[in-house]
């Protein structure tokens, strides 16, 4: 072909089994020809599935007959977004601004999930493709691109579309193929960037058998309020759906592989676990495989503003961030509390124990101001650390009853923070305390339901990174002045009756009726990716095929660290191997 050529976006494929590519008609003076690729007819879908709040949420449009005062959402009109991410910076500025304004009876209501549904018009970025791959917007919004957050998994969608189906090119002059070079980088990558000293080579033999098949890569959302199970029903309920499209239009299609981000590796296990038989393989990022307790912290004392050992620049951030998701709990409470999905990301019970812990410092002298012990260390003062509680323990021996719990002061939720909308004050049904036990019976059931199952073809990677510190274990801890005369025990502790809190967020506590102690959360202890710890993401270790312990990254941009994408491209090509 001697003039040149410009491509044309994707084939479209016809229910008689042929392709159809749109183009347009020109002169014949007009030598430029248009070049369609096209797919093999066996189709293997990926899907990717997205994290907690990672899913663009919007008003019902067309609340059920009999169920619209229920269904209809009474901050915003029918259809509009309630809860699209901010991309960029800038953006972010802006949407923190706006979101640190909504009071916690604001937060209520908008964050109904009730009334809420996935929202498929969220922004759509299509970077201008340097290969000459063009995908057009109204292709990748019937995929599902439009509903999850395009800064956290634009560039995952648009990396596996582009990479996964030019696997060769072929050289015109030496007529013959050669490696694409996205492959050629899969292949060269040094394997500690994937946490290994070696790792099967990746050969062009594999990449011939890849080549077999086309993959259309597609987003999958859900309503993250809403129990795991019920977000798995509608995954699977997607699947079958894909999976008929695709055989309707007379080509080979019978299992999808799944590419999972934190939260979403819980909705996908529990997919796999109904359909394994249609599901080719699956990879899980940074998944809380055992629950994380971050979220223990984020729903007893709002979102953490940053981590300590974080630059400047990220510790704004990452404070504009606890701004938008709620910085304290009045927030983050009613939001949280009686939302199943959220409660099913909290230490499981096959979480390490125990994980919470109750801390006192005792100083001479010193003031009682701050529970920052470092600066009246700085001042000479010697604390004695008292290490009083751990849970779970005799008490509270299950960690859900920790969850359910409303007497002890270290209850995860207060329920006098849970319901500012007094939706639940006329409730027939026990009240805004029934309905927080309610959705932590609901997690209990998920988790344990769940267990420790993976699907047989499965493959995980984590950050276990020192400079992404995040909660290992949540630790109260207060300061006493050695002149108190209440000797503290675990005893007197536990009994310890709660007061109220400081105007700083912490949780006042009185001892014995006479000693006040004044608790917050102490800095984060492990290593992991600011979010999940190690111990959580290594979870599947022995239960699947291969874990990847990474680093270099954060949770929520782990899919745009290049070397994650790249050992995604990798894993998909074993999946596809053992695909007959």
């Amino acid at each position: 072909m001697s003039e040149s050529t410009r491509p044309l976006p994707s084939l479209i494929p016809l229910s008689h089994g042929g392709w159809q590519v749109n183009s347009f008609m020109s002169s014949v003076e007009y030598t430029l020809r248009g070049l369609g690729l096209v797919p093999p007819n066996k189709i293997v879908p990926v899907i990717v599935v997205p994290g907690i709040m990672g899913t663009n949420l919007r008003a019902k449009q067309k609340p059920r007959l009999g169920r619209v005062e229920d269904e209809r959402n009474q901050i915003v009109g029918p259809g509009l977004p309630v809860w699209r991410p901010p991309n960029g910076d800038s953006e972010g500025l802006k949407a923190a601004k706006i979101w640190d304004k909504y009071t916690p009876r604001e937060r209520q209501l908008l964050f109904d999930s009730a009334t809420l549904e996935v929202d498929p018009g969220g922004p759509v970025v299509i970077p201008e493709s340097e290969d000459g791959y063009v995908l057009t917007e109204r292709e990748l919004r019937e995929r599902g691109w439009g509903e999850v957050h395009a800064d956290s998994y634009g560039g995952l969608l648009y990396g596996l579309q582009t990479r996964l189906n030019q696997t060769f090119g072929f050289d015109e002059q030496g007529k013959k193929r050669f490696v694409q070079q996205h492959w050629k980088d899969v292949m060269a990558c040094d394997p500690q960037r994937w946490g290994l000293r070696q790792f099967a080579p990746l050969t062009e033999d594999h990449l011939v058998k890849h080549a077999q098949y086309y993959f259309p890569v597609y987003a999958a959302g859900y309503c993250w309020l809403n129990d795991c199970k019920t977000s798995a029903e509608l995954l699977e309920k997607r699947i079958l759906q894909i999976i008929a499209s695709w055989k309707g239009a007379k080509r080979q299609c019978s299992k999808v592989i799944l590419v999972t981000h934190s939260m979403g590796g819980l909705v996908a296990r529990a997919c796999a676990k109904r359909i394994p038989d249609k599901i080719a393989g699956v990879i899980h990022g940074v998944m809380p495989a055992l629950g994380a307790p971050v979220a223990y912290r984020r729903l007893a004392c709002g979102t953490e503003p940053f981590s300590p050992n974080g630059s400047p620049l990220k510790k704004f951030a990452d404070s504009r961030v606890a701004m938008i998701l709620g910085n304290s709990a009045d927030k983050t409470t009613p939001v949280l509390a009686i939302s199943p999905g959220a409660l099913e990301l909290l230490p499981n019970h096959l979480y390490p124990q125990p994980w919470l812990h109750v801390r006192v410092f005792r100083f001479v002298g010193g003031s009682q101001a701050t529970n920052h012990v470092g600066k009246d260390a700085a001042y000479g003062y010697q604390p004695k650390i008292y290490d009083a509680l751990s849970f779970p323990n005799a008490n509270l021996q299950n960690p859900y009853d920790l969850y359910r719990d409303m007497k002890f002061w270290f209850r995860l939720i207060n329920p006098e923070l849970a319901d500012p909308a007094g939706k639940y004050v006329n409730s027939k049904r026990g009240g805004v305390v029934s309905a927080i036990k309610k959705a932590a019976n609901t997690a209990e059931t998920f988790h344990r339901t769940l267990g420790d199952y993976y699907h047989p073809n499965t493959y995980a990677f984590y950050c276990d990174d020192k400079e992404q510190l995040t909660y290992g274990m949540l630790r109260w801890v207060a300061l006493q002045q050695t002149g108190s005369a209440t000797a503290l025990t675990p005893a007197n502790l536990t009994a310890a009756r709660y007061i109220g809190q400081s105007e700083t967020g912490q949780r006042r506590v009185l001892v014995e009726g006479k000693t006040e102690l004044r608790f917050a959360p102490d800095q984060q202890d492990a290593r992991g990716d600011g979010t999940v710890p190690h111990q959580s993401g290594a979870g599947p270790g022995g239960k699947v095929k291969q874990v990847f312990a990474t680093a270099g990254y954060n949770h929520q941009g782990s899919y745009n660290n290049e070397h994650m994408l790249m050992l995604t491209l990798r894993l998909i090509t074993k999946i596809v191997q053992e695909i007959s």
